[in-house]
Order: structure tokens, then sequence, then C-alpha cells
């Protein structure tokens, strides 16, 4: 059910990216706010459908684990993986993208706290996304995002296409979000340990699957210098977008072994690209290893502990 349902989920979301993109790009809606809105969400979508179904699955520490694990992954193995094949070049002018990441992951701690995600607490993640967006608009107006490169634009497509592509992916993803949130349940029950851990592994690696794929073939073509950018701003959208609508869906508990590690994890891990970015220097493949060893390290550690403790 875990398989079936991620290949739901990464060929539908993708049909879904093409078809929405094409679509606007019809109605004559410009490229730039394209790219900013319909494909920043487009490829958040699996990660979205699976929160708001565990949500409804009376199953909310994996919705929270999922967006925690995935911040966590895209760091230390979206990046990680990719530095052992080629470096992973580092742009200084990533600064306020970066410390915008920092700003969200610093609110989406501090929500945390309070000890429950509510829709009231989802509405100021929502508001805060909507600053961010703003924020990139305005920046893309100014002539500092020009060349937007629009991922599954087509020309000339068919409307018969775009109908299909748009098809596939509203009816997919629900129903690969079904399966992945029932298999991971049933995964969690069968090992005893919490349905958080299952999201912070599993799930999580498993919805990252796109940007890692993407990642690593770019580094295969000495051309993984914007994975970076792509991380900062998969890891925005999945604290303040994510969590912002799955908790209208239903309140989502933090777990208290989560407010005492996870959170610190995911924040640590966003802290380091500070280290990359204020020195511009490159991802070695040394980094990637040590990237990709704290990453095994952290998964081990989970699930050690979590099954000693059942």
């Amino acid at each position: 059910m875990v398989l079936g349902g991620l290949a739901a989920l990464l060929l539908a979301g993708d049909a879904l990216v093409k078809g929405a993109v094409n679509l606007s790009l019809k109605l004559g809606i410009p490229a730039l706010i394209v790219g900013l809105t319909v494909v920043s969400f487009g490829t958040s979508a699996p990660e979205l459908f699976v929160s708001v179904r565990a949500v409804l699955a009376d199953a909310p520490g994996l919705a929270l684990g999922n967006v925690v694990g995935s911040n966590i992954a895209n760091v230390l193995l979206v990046l990680g993986l990719p530095a052992l094949i080629a470096a992973v070049a580092v742009d200084r002018s990533l600064a306020r993208d970066y410390w915008i990441m920092m700003a969200a992951s610093a609110l989406f701690i501090a929500l945390a706290l309070t000890g429950a995600f509510t829709w009231w607490l989802g509405l100021v993640l929502l508001a805060g996304l909507v600053l961010m967006l703003g924020d990139c608009f305005l920046r893309a107006r100014a002539g500092r995002a020009q060349a937007m490169e629009l991922e599954g634009a087509e020309d000339d497509i068919a409307a018969t296409r775009i109908a299909l592509y748009l098809a596939l992916g509203l009816l997919g993803l629900p129903l690969g979000a079904h399966f992945l949130v029932a298999g991971s349940v049933n995964i969690a029950t069968a090992l005893g340990v919490s349905e958080a851990v299952i999201g912070l592994t599993l799930v999580a690696i498993g919805t990252s699957l796109p940007e890692l794929a993407t990642t690593t073939a770019a580094a295969w073509r000495r051309e993984a210098g914007v994975a970076l950018g792509n991380v900062l701003g998969s890891n925005v959208f999945n604290l303040l977008a994510i969590i912002g609508v799955a908790s209208l869906f239903g309140a989502i508990p933090v777990p208290p072994e989560m407010l005492r590690f996870d959170l610190w994890v995911m924040l640590g891990a966003s802290a380091l690209l500070g280290a990359f970015i204020y020195t511009g220097r490159s991802i070695t493949r040394a980094w990637g290893a040590v990237l990709l060893s704290l990453y095994l390290g952290y998964v081990l550690f989970l699930f050690t502990t979590m099954t000693a403790g059942a």
C-alpha cells in the first residue's frame, strides 16, 4: 500500500503540475505568477494531500512527521547524496531566502510549543506564506528572477491533453494519499512505533523523492547549483502551506518527543546551511558524506529509541 501510494502520488503530482501550468499559460496568466504560485503549490501537492488525509484519518502525527521529516531530509539527504557525485555550488545571493526559511522555522517551532496546531494557528502559518509569496513576487518583478523556466510547460499543447493531466492529478493524489496513509499506519502498528516516527522517516523520504531525483540528476550533469534554492523554497512551503492547510481540517497535536528532539534537529539542519551560504563554499563530497552520515544517524536513533521505548 505504501509503495503503490507513493507511486500514485509522484505520478499524479507530476501530472497536476503539467496540467495546471499549461492551463494557466493558456489563460494568459504571466509566467512569473505561474512559477511563484502554481508550480510551487503543485510540487507540494503530494505532501499536502498526505497531510490532510492523515488528519482526516485521525493520524495527525503522520502529518506533522511528514513535514518535519521532509525538511530534515531536504537538507541532509537531498543535498548530501548529490554532493557525493559533484560539489553542490552555493549562491550567496540566496541569503535572503535562507533567512526567510529560518524565520518560517522559528515561527513553526514557536507555534508548536503551544502543544497543538489548531485552525487559528494554521491561519497564522498561511499568513506567513502570503508574506513570503509577496516578497518573492516583488523581488521577481524587480528583475532579480527574470529567467524563469516553468516546470511542465509545453508548447502548443492540446486542451484535451491539459484536461487529461488535470484529471490524472486530481484523481491520483487523493487515492495515493489514502493508500500511503493507510499503509503507514499499519507499518507503525506492526513495528510498535508511533505514526510520527513513520512520518519522519518512511513518508518523509517518499515524498522527498522528486526533489532527490531532480537534484541527483542535476549533479550528474554538473548542474546541481540550483538545488539549494529549491531546498530553501520547499522547506518554507512545507512549514507554512502544508501544516497551515492541514490544521484547518483538524487539530494536529505535537508529540512531546518531537518537541524535545525532532524540531530542534530540523532547526539545526537548516542552520547548518548558513555556514555554506555566508562563506560561499560549495558542498563538497566530504561535506556530502557528513550530511548523509548525520541523516542516517538520525534515522537509526529514531528507530532504536522508539522501539526500545515501546
